[in-house]
Formats: structure tokens, C-alpha cells, sequence
């Protein structure tokens, strides 16, 4: 239930850390946790942190190559006015501003392209499922990386996609038809009991459900409490338990989130680290964006291979948060 606000008035605001003219959106704390609460965590990460506009984040598409180019695709949409711009970082991706909605374009609705967040496309890239492979998406709606995935494997492979939710499992299956993907499996299932499948997969994505961050709304501040993000990273870790086991000797785990948290994030995997001996983390470091993992929070020292984790801040990418680990199952 919504908690209702102080009846004594708005309580007062937190420093400005942004630029001048940073929209904060309604941040009036429902509870303890302010605005200055949670930047105040982030600073113990990173110091310099700034607040940016949740809607200064550029939008971005990824091009479906199965069925058309990135070249023709921009060629075809710059010819209607729509300005667009490679993702240095992406094999497919594209920065993209038009007067027009671009998700009711001729070529989205053909299944030509799918709008989906630079940082959402990585996730997938990062796991790197070869040709033939079958994945398991522990989390799969809306669709998004369901569907790269299952172009990245191609019509020898399979996507096994769960939800627990029947009508976000629809939003998969629609994007799946829009997109000409047909080797997506979905199945409505908790993916804590994914072992209940009495199968092994060579590439595990948990993208998981999260606390999100605050480009992604502007009440964010006012919304979140801790002992909520500790109820999250108390599912996440239950989901990421599930993952291992599903996961075959010498396969790969990717684990991400959209939050900034640490509870969510770092924590999840030392944790996780701590529990399955067999686990390595395959370093990030590589990726020519965002930071090293968090080494340590609250007093607690972390296993010196979180660093090769990726933690990414809007202040310094100009996207949303988010946070990437890539795991490796040892076959010995």
C-alpha cells in the first residue's frame, strides 16, 4: 500500500546535485529514505556522483538483422527525417530521435528493428550464445532480449523464455511474431524452480527483477525503501541459486539489473561466489564503458573478483543504470 505523506508539510529538499535546471520530479520522501539517503550510498561508490534528467536519456533501437541491414535500415529511416547514430559499443544498435513515434513506423511494426535500451542490448552480447546454442531466459518479458538472443543462436538454437506472469509472457510471444523469431520457446513458470525442466543449458540470462533507478522515474526517490531493495536482493538471490544449477559445466551466466544498489547487485554475486566454489567471473573489463564492481560497502570487504563485474551510472554513460556480471560454470 502507497504510505501517505506528513500532513505537516513538504519536508525539505535535498542538496541539488545536478546541473542547473535538473527536473527531480516529486522526491517528497514517503518515508525515511529521501533523495539524500540514496545519494548518500552512492557516494560512498563514487564520490563525484551527479543527478542527470531521466529524460535526457537517448533512445535506441537494435536493428533485427534477420531481416534487414543496419545500413539499409538507416538508410531508409534517415530518408523520412529520423536522425540516427551508431552505438559504438553495439553490433547493432542505434541511437535514434524522429518528429514521428517510432514504435508505429512501417518497418517496427515489419519487425525490422525493436526499441530497446543500449545497456539491454549489451546484456545480450555480453553472453555471446553461439549459432545452435539453447539459452535459458529466466525472465524474459517483455521480449527484448528474448528475441536478440534468439537471433544470435539462429534457427538451430532455442530460447527457452519463462515468465510468471501470463500476460507478460504474451507481450514475448507478440514481439516474437512482430520480430520473424520462431525458435522462442515460452513457457509460463517461477524461475526459482527452473531445475524442475531436468535439463542443463549452456547459456543461463537472468535479468533480474530489480528496484529499478531513478532515470527510469522521476518519484523514484520518494517510491523506494530499503528494506524493499533487501526484499528484492533476497528474490534475486533465490533466482540466481536457480541459475547455477541449471547451468552446465563450463556455461555461461549473465546476470544483470537495472538497479544502482549494491544490495542488488555486487552483494548478489559475492554471495553467490561464496556458495559455489565452481563459479569464476569472466572480467568485464574490457567494455569501453562504465565501472569496475563496487569492492566492498557498509564495512564489508568483497571477493576481489566482483571487480571484474560492470557497474554503469547514468552521470557518466548518459543511459539508466544498470549492472552486469558474467559468470563461467568450471567443467572440472
Amino acid at each position: 500500500m502507497r504510505q501517505q505523506r506528513a500532513s505537516s508539510g513538504r519536508p525539505a529538499q535535498p542538496e541539488p546535485v545536478g546541473p542547473p535546471g535538473t527536473d527531480y520530479g516529486d522526491d517528497t520522501p514517503q518515508h525515511k529514505e529521501s533523495g539524500e539517503f540514496f545519494l548518500a550510498r552512492y557516494r560512498a561508490i563514487e564520490p563525484e556522483i551527479t543527478l542527470i534528467d531521466g529524460k535526457s536519456v537517448r533512445q535506441a533501437l537494435r536493428v533485427n538483422t534477420s531481416k534487414v541491414s543496419v545500413h539499409d535500415l538507416a538508410q531508409e529511416m534517415t530518408s523520412r527525417g529520423a536522425a540516427l547514430e551508431r552505438i559504438p559499443f553495439l553490433r547493432n544498435g542505434l541511437f535514434a530521435t524522429a518528429a514521428y513515434s517510432l514504435g508505429a513506423t512501417p518497418e517496427y511494426l515489419l519487425g525490422y528493428y525493436y526499441l530497446q535500451a543500449p545497456l539491454s542490448q549489451l546484456v545480450c552480447e555480453v553472453l555471446d550464445p553461439h549459432l545452435g546454442a539453447t539459452v535459458l531466459d529466466m525472465a524474459s518479458a517483455p521480449g527484448g532480449k528474448t528475441t536478440y538472443l534468439a537471433t544470435m543462436v539462429g534457427d538451430t538454437g532455442r530460447v527457452i523464455a519463462l515468465d510468471n506472469d501470463t500476460s507478460r509472457l504474451a507481450s514475448v510471444r507478440n514481439n516474437a511474431e512482430r520480430l520473424g523469431v520462431a525458435n522462442v520457446l515460452c513457457v509460463k513458470k517461477d524461475a526459482r524452480f527452473a531445475s524442475d525442466f531436468g535439463a542443463l543449458f549452456s547459456h543461463v540470462l537472468l535479468d533480474a527483477p530489480c528496484s529499478g533507478n531513478y532515470c527510469s522515474d522521476e518519484e523514484w526517490f520518494g517510491k523506494r525503501r530499503i528494506e524493499d531493495i533487501r526484499e528484492n536482493a533476497r528474490t534475486q538471490r533465490e533466482l540466481i541459486k536457480a541459475a547455477v544449477v541449471c547451468l552446465a559445466p563450463g556455461g555461461r551466466l549473465v546476470y544483470s539489473t537495472c538497479s544502482l544498489e549494491p544490495e542488488e547487485d555486487e552483494l548478489v554475486i559475492d554471495w553467490l561466489l561464496k556458495r559455489f566454489p565452481e563459479l569464476d567471473i569472466i572480467a568485464l573489463n574490457s567494455i569501453p564503458i562504465g565501472d569496475s564492481g563496487a569492492m566492498s560497502w557498509d564495512g564489508q570487504v568483497l571477493d576481489p573478483r566482483v571487480a571484474g563485474t560492470r557497474r554503469f551510472w547514468p552521470h557518466k554513460t548518459g543511459m539508466e543504470g544498470f549492472f552486469i556480471a558474467l559468470l563461467q560454470k568450471r567443467k572440472d
